[in-house]
């Protein structure tokens, strides 16, 4: 009977360790601090040349921008970062976003991790991590 019990915990221990081996995080699969960094510069020249939504950054401080954002997609995508800005609901009122204005941001998004031949699983990742920042972003 102690031997059986002795296999059976060895059994447990094994197959609890083999669930907690999930893989590089998503970070480390869009290419850590680097990768981050590149998502973020393309998505402010998608940004800069787009005519939908540029006018909500007109008065905006790019270079803490582009901090924040790195800093916050560090930190969603389990880096070792700490977002430490405004929340989404404090830092958009005001700006009257829209449904299509978000959505023309995310179109960018895609199409900078599209050229940058992030995965589909990842893109979907990041884009599932974003998605619920929605209600706070947007008015409407």
């Amino acid at each position: 009977m102690v031997k059986r019990s002795g296999l059976i915990g060895a059994c447990l221990a094994l197959l609890l360790g083999c669930s907690t081996a999930t893989g590089p995080v998503l970070y480390q699969r869009l290419g850590a601090e680097e990768g981050i960094n590149a998502i973020v510069d393309g998505l402010l020249f998608e940004i800069e040349h787009d005519e939908r939504i540029v006018h909500h950054f007109a008065d905006s401080d790019i270079g803490r921008f582009r901090a924040m954002l790195t800093e916050q997609l560090c930190d969603l995508t389990g880096g070792p970062c700490q977002y430490s800005g405004s929340t989404m609901q404090q830092s958009h009122t005001g700006f009257n976003i829209t449904l299509a204005d978000y959505d023309a941001l995310v179109e960018g998004l895609i199409k900078v991790m599209q050229r940058q031949q992030i995965s589909i699983t990842d893109q979907n990742a990041l884009l599932a991590l974003l998605a619920p920042m929605y209600k706070d972003i947007s008015y409407r």
